[in-house]
């Protein structure tokens, strides 16, 4: 029923004329004079005191965005120059590696070659050392049966002969004989 009711209103208001269709449209001049006064009071108040206010935060932001750009950019371009200096560094230690590698394969070459000829130096001693000894144990063991023999001569003249014969000539008889056989 409300419903129903407003449309009967608008259509009775309808048919009273142009006039009040205005009326509707347009307030009444004492509220239209209000509003105006309202709104220019607004506008001033507005333009005066709040628009420079707002300016100067804006400015203000402005001014601080372009600081933190400039800023930003400054230290990408000393970002970028350390990033450059530590490359170089790099490249630096890199060929001192290099060259320390280089010397310490130097070096090592030229240990392994000292210790290779003083291996073989102590090897070839040990070797002449071991034939000296070699030929003394020879010369001792020839010495040793020379006595052997002469000893054993000796004891068969005596049994073949019967009689006791003096050592020391034949002995030395025996050990000529054995010196003419070696020649």
């Amino acid at each position: 029923m409300p419903v129903e009711i407003s449309f009967l209103l608008a259509a009775v208001e309808g048919a009273e004329g142009s006039e009040s269709a205005t009326r509707l449209l347009l307030p009444e001049t004492p509220e239209l004079v209000a509003g105006i006064l309202a709104f220019g009071i607004l506008y001033v108040f507005v333009r005066k005191w709040a628009t420079p206010a707002i300016n100067r935060s804006l400015d203000a932001r402005q001014r601080a965005i372009s600081e933190r750009i400039v800023e930003a950019e400054n230290a990408k371009s000393e970002a970028e120059h350390l990033k450059d200096q530590y490359r170089e560094e790099l490249a630096t230690l890199e060929s001192q590696k290099a060259e320390l590698l280089g010397a310490a394969r130097n070096d090592a070459e030229a240990v392994k070659a000292e210790v290779l000829e003083r291996a073989e130096a102590e090897a070839a001693e040990i070797i002449a050392k071991a034939r000296v000894d070699a030929e003394n144990q020879l010369n001792r063991a020839l010495a040793e049966a020379r006595m052997d023999v002469a000893n054993l001569s000796v004891d068969l003249a005596e049994k073949v002969v019967g009689a006791s014969l003096d050592r020391d000539s034949h002995r030395k008889l025996i050990e000529s004989f054995i010196a003419d056989l070696e020649k």
